[in-house]
């Protein structure tokens, strides 16, 4: 396993190899994580039916990836990183504002993903009853954090063998805990839940969005960069959203099955969405269970500490991709053991925190897949120089992100933390904050079509005014 030197420089041609078809590797291990089980149970949360669940898992999971599948033709286009194309929208230092918050999403997911597989170990051991709870979650601990800190800072032919191991073994354990619990599903009582209000159905679906894929729009380009720029562009965006969004669509729409089957199963995922899980599961196959959720959690892990440490360089900091990788792992370990082993409360204000920088992130996606959609190609020597075409700072694009910020945050509720109660200060108009509309979160919706609409109708005419410059 080699260290990879590349950090934010356009890949030379003569390490472009590969088919599209390598990127199903990275995708897939990314989102196989058996917490998508206790997705489902969230989605009925919404109090819709087990179809309408269905459905909206299939809706919100495709279309999230679809974002991330046009967002990774601006990698085969120009071989860079996200980040560092992100400067043709924003310009090259306003691409400062989407990278910071980008690196604060990247390492705030690092560590709850590694978090939730500490506390699963301990959770698996304390059912098993002979193991101390503290020893099983420091083994767990141990393996998941050097999985994620190798791969993350070995670079990407690391992470492409890693995540391949992980994807394989994932799908067989995870094809065994289905045949293990599907005697749990109670067709009778899935199919005769009654459906929930277009309300209902629409919350779910923008759940679906903003909990499972459009996280990962940010990071999209680092892993087509490798792709000779002849590569299929269909083939591109197919195989990451297949290799996106197969697992997360099954075992949501199981998840959903398994819960509408039982409510104490329900009811125990609300508390312990992990835990739960182990509960329908006999007693030898709860290591094994153990070892699926460490690795289905780190695949994601893994590819997050690698786009963090680009993005930390892409952002300014004048250092290797492997040490600005090394330095993120850093943080990671801190943040890991503060939640594990110090805090008592910390869980739902990180995550509270992480849902308020979606809407902004979700803003930028949009103008970032618009800008994509618009621009044949990239002048790859302006994207490092401040007097290029691209400019310094674009005027225009900052104040979409501000207004599409400002907007989505006054559609959606936000509960995790109480100091975040101020947001859904617009939901007066279509309702108030305990309105139909109250849950449903259409402010990720509104933020989006802002971006988009907002891309197109002020920077459409200067893109083609660059593209035609570029010939």
């Amino acid at each position: 396993m080699n260290l990879e030197l590349n950090g934010t420089n356009v890949i030379d041609e003569s390490e472009r190899g590969g088919k599209a078809s390598s990127l199903f590797w990275p995708w897939c291990g990314a989102n196989v994580s058996l917490l998508a089980l206790s997705y489902g149970s969230f989605f009925l949360g919404f109090g819709i039916s087990f179809w309408q669940a269905t459905i909206a898992a299939i809706l919100g999971t495709v279309l999230s990836f679809l974002l991330v599948g046009v967002s990774s033709l601006a990698g085969k286009k120009s071989n860079a990183p996200t980040m560092v194309l992100t400067r043709a929208a924003f310009g090259v230092k306003g691409s400062l504002i989407p990278g910071g918050l980008s690196y604060l999403l990247f390492v705030g997911w690092e560590i709850v993903l590694v978090s939730l597989a500490t506390l699963a170990t301990g959770t698996v051991f304390i059912r098993l009853g002979n193991l101390d709870r503290d020893l099983a979650m420091l083994i767990g601990f141990l393996i998941a954090i050097g999985l994620t800190i190798s791969a993350g800072v070995l670079g990407f032919s690391t992470i492409m063998k890693i995540q391949k191991f992980i994807t394989i073994t994932t799908l067989i354990m995870t094809g065994v805990y289905i045949a293990l619990t599907f005697s749990k599903v109670d067709w009778s009582a899935i199919s005769s839940m009654q459906p929930g209000t277009a309300q209902a159905f629409i919350g779910a679906t923008i759940f679906g969005v903003t909990g499972i894929g459009l996280g990962w729009v940010n990071a999209a380009a680092d892993y087509s960069r490798y792709l000779p720029r002849s590569t299929s562009s269909a083939a591109v965006v197919s195989w990451t959203v297949f290799g996106a969004s197969i697992v997360p669509v099954i075992l949501v729409t199981y998840g959903a099955a398994l819960s509408g089957s039982s409510q104490e199963l329900s009811e125990a995922i609300a508390i312990d969405p992990i835990g739960a899980l182990t509960t329908i599961l006999p007693t030898w196959f709860l290591v094994l269970f153990a070892l699926v959720v460490i690795l289905g959690l780190v695949g994601g892990a893994i590819l997050d500490l690698y786009s963090s440490g680009l993005t930390l360089i892409s952002i300014g900091l004048p250092v290797k991709r492997h040490i600005a990788a090394s330095f993120d792992a850093f943080l990671m370990l801190l943040g890991v053991i503060y939640f594990v082993w110090i805090a008592d409360d910390f869980f739902y204000p990180l995550q509270g925190f992480l849902i308020t920088l979606g809407v902004p992130i979700a803003t930028w996606s949009a103008i970032f897949v618009t800008d994509v959609l618009l621009r044949k190609g990239y002048d790859e020597d302006d994207m490092y120089r401040l007097d290029g075409r691209y400019g310094s700072w674009n005027k225009k694009s900052i104040s979409i992100m501000a207004v599409g910020t400002f907007l989505g945050w006054g559609f959606v509720t936000n509960t995790f933390a109480g100091w975040l109660s101020w947001q859904g200060y617009l939901l007066p108009l279509i309702g108030g904050k305990e309105g139909p509309w109250a849950y449903s979160n259409v402010g990720v919706v509104i933020a989006l079509f802002i971006g988009f609409t907002g891309h197109i109708l002020l920077s459409g005419r200067n893109i083609r005014a660059q593209d035609k410059v570029l010939g």
